[in-house]
């Protein structure tokens, strides 16, 4: 059976479309999707595809993973990765080479902390903060 909630689906896509204050017909047309579609879909009715669901995402403004999440395809955490990496890659203010360094260091982490049993990031140990963390942390302990 499906892990789709297509009715919780629903009722979050028509609430963010009213809260966006469009009409049925005009996030159905902003979206590139049909009326009845987008009505079935609220309704709980229809499952969308991922590809619908980015365009929905779109029209309304708000993350795709947002919606993958309350559809059931993404989980919680997935989505927190998914929106870290994005946010990483649309910072402006640093160039392609510094936003890889740090997607490889971010990944990094993520892959210590997993080894670790989920470390949360608040967690982590002061040896991570660099040498003079680890230091300070050896000379008050003795």
């Amino acid at each position: 059976m499906a892990s789709l909630n297509v009715g919780n689906l629903g009722e979050f896509l028509r609430e963010q479309r009213r809260q966006a204050q469009l009409s049925l017909r005009q996030l159905a047309d902003a979206a590139g999707v049909s009326n009845p579609y987008l009505s079935q879909i609220e309704r709980g009715l229809r499952k969308p595809s991922a590809d619908i669901l980015q365009q929905l995402a779109k029209a309304l403004r708000i993350s795709a993973e947002t919606l993958y999440v309350q559809a059931g395809i993404l989980d919680e955490r997935d989505r927190d990765e998914v929106e870290t990496r994005a946010a990483i890659l649309a910072d402006p203010s640093i160039n392609k080479q510094q936003k890889q360094v740090l997607l490889q260091i971010y990944e990094s982490f993520r892959k210590e902390n997993a080894a670790e049993g989920g470390t949360e990031a608040g967690a982590a140990p002061a040896a991570t903060t660099g040498p003079a963390g680890a230091d300070d942390e050896k000379h008050s302990t003795n």
